[in-house]
């Protein structure tokens, strides 16, 4: 029986792939309205990110660097905020080359749940993450020592993220010492935290114009981003 099922699965979806984390992955079509999907299939396996990165999200964030026109560099940040602060969720990609430059643990707002983000805000003063595309802009040395201006691109969902001093930092409550202690990272104030050991050369990487994405599995940034759209994600399902 469960020979014929996965025969009538495959005859049924004879273009899809499945990743180790159970989602399926188109490796064609023959319709001309996912000829872009195809694109980005072609890009997570030439990654070799199988198993490692979530596919319905970075096939949302590539979409949405692909939009982005204003950009400055080939490179494109992925936090993924449907895995624990105990994981490995920010991820940097090298889209000239084709490769993975670093991934690494990254904290979340306080106010934003333990050790998994589940509530987002735009909202000053709520300690929140915030998700959506930004833009990076220039570094300082400000109270948590080198630091990444962020621009968020998306109103109403994350435009307030210079105003609200939501920068890339290092800290070392995001080191994963402090998750083999207490189960999980500590938390910021609002903004993407990193170890201190990775957080300057994942600045300098990312630094200057170039495309960060913030996700997790809420509907309702689909519903309501001004870069991706509900359909989007139907063609990620496909």
């Amino acid at each position: 029986m469960i020979k014929f099922f996965l025969s009538a699965m495959f005859l049924s979806f004879p273009c899809a792939y499945f990743t180790a984390e159970g989602e399926s992955v188109p490796t064609e079509s023959p319709a001309a309205a996912v000829k872009a999907a195809d694109e980005v299939v072609s890009l997570y396996h030439s990654m070799q990110l199988e198993g490692v990165v979530n596919w319905r999200a970075f096939k949302q964030a590539v979409t949405g660097y692909n939009r982005i026109k204003n950009r400055k560099r080939d490179v494109l940040t992925l936090i993924d905020f449907s895995k624990p602060s105990t994981e490995k969720r920010l991820y940097v990609f090298d889209m000239k080359h084709r490769r993975m430059l670093y991934s690494s643990v990254v904290s979340h707002g306080k106010n934003s749940g333990g050790n998994y983000a589940t509530s987002f805000s735009n909202e000053y003063g709520s300690y929140k993450s915030s998700l959506g595309f930004y833009l990076t802009a220039s570094t300082y040395q400000g109270r948590n020592g080198y630091s990444l201006i962020l621009d968020g691109l998306e109103k109403g969902i994350n435009d307030r993220a210079r105003e609200r001093a939501i920068v890339v930092h290092g800290a070392s409550y995001a080191d994963p010492s402090v998750a083999s202690r207490g189960g999980r990272l500590g938390r910021s104030f609002g903004c993407p935290a990193l170890p201190t050991s990775v957080s300057r050369p994942i600045i300098d990487a990312i630094k200057g114009g170039s495309v960060m994405y913030i996700y997790a599995e809420t509907p309702s940034y689909l519903a309501q981003s001004s870069i991706l759209d509900t359909s989007d994600d139907v063609i990620v399902n496909q």
